[in-house]
Order: structure tokens, then C-alpha cells, then sequence
């Protein structure tokens, strides 16, 4: 005999389960089904779990790893389909190395993913990366299909294959007829409808394939006209699977807009939204204060979205809940769940998953290739690139990658942004760590000559991507102030030996060097911001006679510095940090999905250009340009301001070489091991003006 208790959730269940008709003598069964969509995004080739750059393994990224979460996710689950967002094949030495050697075989990326039953692929920008001809060989090897709905053939002699002027290049979408099992055990079918889309910029990042090649429609113009028909040709429910970031929310109507996820969302029809592109994770706490955001649940404007971060370091997870009524399923996007799952643990440094061996066997061959490939030179230095001097001096370690950030920015920016000044932003990342015992090799030490990828990574040490600021002379001011808090405040009365480098109080990754502006530091003066930029003397003014040096030869200081606007080329994290002036979610104008490494390392090689006989007639020019310098100090007493940097024949040579105030070995100090102490004159002039 059942309890009251549970004779009561019985009765419940039952009642929640049947509905009696009007005579009370039939009961319907309500049919329900839960459905899991898993993604992968923004692989860039990353189907291993390792760094080429360094040459070890990394638990933090690859399919290797990601495919150990699909395996899990899908166990979890009666009902699992697995799709892939795009931009797959560039963007890890082993996309590159592919593409050096050509496609004799079926591409390492589906050797991995036709093991693991994908539903269907969207086309992202990468994937045009190498030209038509290789993308079309390349997905010829994948087990499952692709879609696109926005790329149209533009030659009037047609395309590949049989596609023809005006027709899309590849299936706008595809319905696919998926065998589920509904909650009571009963065998249904859904109809799944998958639509992807490309950002439409693919017409400027790739032009030279491109051009008189394929025409790009807008991305929610390309859904108001597919969405319908996939409704009327008997979806049960579509995905939509844009390789496409958030983009804005409060103006969603640009149909050109790289990043339409947003407005995706208020297109009739569309149920589930799987994205990518800027190489983040959503849901997540970033996003919690976005108009119509719920990152509990994972909705965009009441949509269940989900975006996977890149290289394999997470997947993407929507779990839907369909009824059917009569002969229409219905998804009850409130009741849906979103989840960014991922691989590694990196508050606690935990390997979450141990990756699938299956994964790595299958691309073997590849990888002992790659790991080779990535010890060839990409260019060719014209001088070193050692970060001894990088606190103290403008320096070529730095100078290298601000170069190569405006140059990335400049080929990428849209019309709108074109007329601004690009300044860029970046930080020395190993410059001495903490001067602990053990830091002293914590330097970049790339010399002059042959440039390999391991050597990009040396002077790039972080995976961050591309992101352009926009911000005001005023604000970029107040950026560097925070910046200058790198530096002790020094007495110019006293002789005793004052500490210039503040190693305890700022941590050097948020030293930046904005190139492109001239400026001098006041290190006599007070610190404005502490290392979290928040305000401690509001009146202090450490950066001075700041100017900018326009292309007429123009030099702009004072009130019209500060109010004129220019576009700063940073990374991810610094322009999303939100903590220094000018940066933040505000004054972000352009995510590129490109890291600043790659960048770099394009860089090098545009500026490296061969021969023809195996050596190179030009090459990659990292002088600094010094543009920025302490102010000089009318001490009234024989200063000695003192830095420390590493204790080496190799660094003695170089900063006898390229020092700009005169420097001087200490002996008998006292000093952590493996380091030196040097004297700086901050009261005569440069030897550079």
C-alpha cells in the first residue's frame, strides 16, 4: 500500500502527465523531450593538447582534451548532437603547417572530428584564410556536412562544384531528421534545423581570395530570409550557429555587423544559438550587467546561447525541452540551460579532463610534423630583443609588438574608424618576474637573425587576442599615470641609494607603453593610481609633456591632446579589464579574432621578405623609437637611483650597446641571485634627445 506521501506525488505526477477531454473517458499522454546541443568553436587547429611554442604539453586547450567533455556530456543525456562553429583550420603552427605542405590527405582536423560523430559544421572567417582551393579540399575530408547562409558566388563563370553566380557557396542550412527519446521512453523524431552565418567582413580580412569571388550578405538578412523557409520546409526547431560574437544590444539593426549574435536573438524562429568568433565564453559574470541578459540561465534576450571560448579550452552546452502539441513541437526557452564547460581548472590549476588518446593517435603524423615546422624560421631580425632594459628604457621587445599591433589593426579596420589616429598598448611580460631567486631568466632574449615561432612566443608570452579602444588623449593620460605606478616616488634631495623599479606594488604585465604617443614620467612626483588603477593622489601628475605627432607633422598637446579621439591597439584582457582609464566594455570598438602573437609573427614575416636564394632581402626592424623617458631630475644632492636586471655576459653587452642614460654595474651589493644592480643617471640628459 502506498504512504499518503508518495500517494500524493503519484496523483501529481499523473495529473501532470494526462488531460482528460471534455467526456473525461480519454487520456492523452503529453509527449516531452530533452534535447542536449553540444559545440565546439574556434579550434584554429588546436586538435592537440600542446604548445608548439614552448614544445610541451598544455592541459589547457585541444580538441584532445575537449573531445573527454563531449564523451561526458553526451553520457550524461539520453538525447546529444554535436555541431562545430568554425574557424578550424588557421591559427596554431599545425594549421600553418598543413598549409605549407598541402592537402594530400585528409586534413588533421576531421581525421580527429570524424571520430566523434559532428551533425554539421559552419564556416567561419579562418576558414578562408589559405583561399578557396584549399578550403574546398580541406572540407571534402569532413563526414558531415557544412553550412553557410550568407556567402554567395560573385564569378560570373561560376564557382566550385556546381555552384553558380548568385547561388550560395555552401547550403544555407540543413534539416535534419534526428531520432530522440522522449521522457516516457517512446521512440519520436525531431527535425532539427541548423543555419549558420559568417561575419560579412570576411570581404576585407581575406580580399585577395576573395575579391570577384563570393559576395557576403548580412548576418540577420540572411536569417530573415532562411528562417522562414526552414519553418515552412518543417523544422521542428532551429539552431543557429553564428560564427559571430554578442555584438551590441541596445543597437542590434546594423545587418552588416560582425557580432549579430544579439540581434540574432529577435528573429522569429530561432531557438538555440550556438556561437563563437571572439574567442570568449558566454555565459559568464562579464556579461551581467548586458540589457536582457540572464547568465544564470545562459538567454540572450530570452534565447538560450552558448559560446565555448577558443582552442578547445571549453564546450558549449544548451539543454532544450520540447512538447508536442499536436503535430507542432514547442521549446520552452525558459526552461533551457546553457553551460561553458571547461577543461582546466585555471583558478586551482587542476586538469579537469585527461583527454582522449583516440584523439591524439589520429593526428600523429601531423604533429611530429608541426613540432618540427615551428623550429623553421619565420623571418629574420635586424637586432636583439632583450627585455634587460624594458623598465627603465623604451625598448625593442616592446617596440616589436606595438609595431605589429598597428600594423594588424590597420588591415582589419572597418570604414568608420578608418580617419583615427592607432596608437598601440603594450606591456613587457618578462621582464625579471618578481626579482625572487629563480626570476633571473624571466627575460626575453631573441637575437638578432633567424626568427622561429618559439621565438614569437618568447616575445609574446600570453594566448590574448586583438581588441581596439577607442579613448580620448585625456583618458589615455590617465592610462599612463597608472601605468607609471611601475615606479618609486624619488626623493631629489637625498645620496642614499633609492629604488626606482616598484616590483612589490606593480606588477610589470601592467606597464604599458602606449607607441605612437610621446611622453615623459616624473618619477619625483607621486603615484596618481596604485597598481589597480583606483586613485590615490588625485592631484598627481607624473606624465608629462605628453604630445602626439601627426602624418602632416602637426604636434598636438595640452586641451586639444586631451580632446581629441584615437584608436589603441591592446588585448583581451587589458581592454576588457575595464581598470585603467580608456579601457573597458565601453571603449571597445573592434574584436579581432586574432591573437597578438599571431599578429606578430605575420608581422615578422611581412617584413622578412626573401630572396629568392634561401636568405632575405630585407628585415624586421625592432629599434625602439623611444617615445617615451623619464623626466630629467634637478636633484639638489648626489642621486643614486638604482634598478636591478639579470647578471649576465649577455646582458652586460647589451646594455653597454644600448643604454640611453648612463648606466653602471654595481659591485659588492647585495643582490637576489642571478641578478645585477645598476646605477641610473636620472639628472643628465639622454644620449638620444
Amino acid at each position: 500500500m502506498l504512504n499518503k506521501k508518495l500517494l500524493a506525488v503519484v496523483v501529481a505526477s499523473s495529473t501532470a502527465l494526462y488531460g482528460c477531454n471534455s467526456d473525461n473517458d480519454t487520456q492523452v499522454a503529453e509527449v516531452t523531450v530533452n534535447l542536449r546541443i553540444i559545440e565546439t568553436s574556434d579550434l584554429h587547429t588546436n586538435i592537440m593538447d600542446f604548445n608548439y611554442y614552448n614544445n610541451q604539453q598544455d592541459p589547457t586547450i585541444g580538441l584532445a582534451r575537449a573531445a573527454s567533455l563531449i564523451a561526458a556530456a553526451r553520457d550524461e543525456v539520453t538525447n546529444a548532437v554535436l555541431v562545430d562553429n568554425g574557424d578550424l583550420l588557421q591559427g596554431s603552427p599545425m594549421g600553418d603547417y598543413i598549409a605549407s605542405v598541402g592537402l594530400s590527405d585528409t586534413h588533421p582536423a576531421y581525421k580527429a572530428m570524424n571520430t566523434l560523430d559532428y551533425e554539421v559544421g559552419n564556416i567561419g572567417n579562418h576558414e578562408f584564410n589559405y583561399g578557396l582551393d584549399f578550403l574546398e579540399t580541406a572540407i571534402a575530408g569532413a563526414n558531415f556536412p557544412y553550412i553557410s547562409a550568407n556567402v554567395i558566388c560573385a564569378n560570373k563563370e561560376g564557382c566550385w562544384g556546381t555552384v553558380q553566380f548568385n547561388e550560395n557557396m555552401f547550403k544555407p542550412y540543413l534539416i535534419k531528421e534526428t531520432s530522440v527519446v522522449d521522457t516516457q521512453g517512446n521512440s519520436q523524431t525531431l527535425n532539427i534545423g541548423y543555419i549558420g552565418f559568417v561575419p560579412p567582413q570576411i570581404l576585407q580580412w581575406d580580399k585577395a581570395h576573395l575579391t570577384g569571388e563570393v559576395e557576403v550578405l548580412g548576418i540577420t538578412q540572411s536569417a530573415k530570409k532562411f528562417v522562414p523557409e526552414m519553418k515552412a520546409a518543417g523544422a521542428d526547431l532551429i539552431v543557429a550557429i553564428p560564427h559571430s560574437g554578442i555584438g551590441s544590444s541596445e543597437n542590434p539593426g546594423d545587418p552588416w555587423a560582425e557580432n549579430a549574435t544579439f540581434a540574432l536573438t529577435s528573429v522569429a524562429g530561432i531557438d538555440a544559438i550556438m556561437f563563437g568568433h571572439s574567442h570568449s565564453v558566454f555565459p559568464a559574470a562579464r556579461y551581467s550587467d548586458l540589457p536582457n541578459t540572464d547568465v544564470e540561465k545562459g538567454l540572450l534576450n530570452g534565447i538560450p546561447a552558448v559560446m565555448p571560448g577558443r582552442w578547445g579550452d571549453n564546450i558549449g552546452i544548451v539543454d532544450l525541452q520540447l512538447t508536442k502539441k499536436g503535430n507542432d513541437w514547442i521549446v520552452d526557452h525558459s526552461a533551457a540551460q546553457t553551460e561553458a564547460r571547461p577543461v582546466y581548472d585555471n583558478t586551482n590549476k587542476v586538469e579537469l579532463v585527461s583527454g582522449e588518446q583516440s584523439i591524439r593517435d589520429a593526428v600523429a603524423l601531423e604533429h611530429q610534423g608541426t613540432v618540427e615546422f615551428v623550429s623553421q624560421p619565420i623571418g629574420v631580425a635586424a637586432s636583439d630583443m632583450f627585455s634587460f632594459l624594458t623598465l627603465v628604457q623604451d625598448d625593442p621587445s616592446v617596440q616589436i609588438v606595438s609595431l605589429a599591433q598597428i600594423a594588424g589593426v590597420k588591415a582589419k579596420l572597418p570604414d568608420n574608424l578608418s580617419s583615427l589616429p592607432i596608437l598601440s598598448a603594450s606591456a613587457p611580460f618578462k621582464a625579471g618576474g618578481r626579482y625572487q631567486e629563480g626570476d633571473a631568466s624571466q627575460f626575453v632574449m631573441v637575437p638578432a637573425g633567424p626568427l622561429s615561432y618559439s621565438n614569437a612566443a618568447d616575445l609574446y608570452l600570453y594566448p590574448n587576442t586583438m581588441v581596439i579602444l577607442k579613448a580620448t588623449g585625456a583618458e589615455l593620460k590617465d592610462w599612463l599615470e597608472c601605468s607609471a605606478n611601475q615606479f618609486n616616488q624619488i626623493d631629489p634631495s637625498i645620496s642614499t641609494p633609492q629604488n626606482l623599479i616598484n616590483r612589490e606594488g606593480h606588477p610589470t604585465y601592467n606597464f604599458d607603453v602606449i607607441d605612437g604617443l610621446n611622453y615623459k614620467i616624473d618619477v619625483t612626483q607621486p603615484s596618481k593610481f596604485d597598481r589597480n588603477c583606483e586613485v590615490v593622489n588625485a592631484t598627481a601628475n607624473r606624465i608629462v609633456e605628453l604630445s602626439y605627432t601627426d602624418e602632416m607633422d602637426n604636434v598636438i598637446s595640452g586641451e586639444d591632446l586631451a580632446a581629441k579621439e584615437f584608436l589603441v591597439a591592446s588585448n583581451n584582457y587589458r581592454a576588457f579589464g575595464g581598470a585603467f582609464a580608456g579601457t573597458g566594455t565601453d571603449h571597445v570598438v573592434l574584436e579581432l579574432p586574432d591573437t597578438n602573437r599571431e599578429a606578430l609573427a605575420a608581422y615578422i614575416s611581412e617584413q622578412s621578405q626573401p630572396d629568392g636564394s634561401g636568405g632575405y632581402a630585407s628585415e624586421v626592424d625592432p629599434t625602439a623609437d623611444y617615445n617615451w623617458d623619464f623626466k630629467t631630475i634637478a636633484a639638489t644632492a648626489a642621486l643614486d637611483v638604482r634598478f636591478e636586471t639579470q647578471d649576465s655576459e649577455l646582458a652586460d653587452i647589451f646594455i653597454a650597446n644600448n643604454q640611453q642614460r648612463t648606466m653602471e654595474k654595481l659591485t659588492g651589493v647585495d643582490a637576489v641571485a642571478g641578478f645585477a644592480i645598476y646605477r641610473i643617471d636620472l639628472t643628465s640628459e639622454p644620449a638620444r634627445p
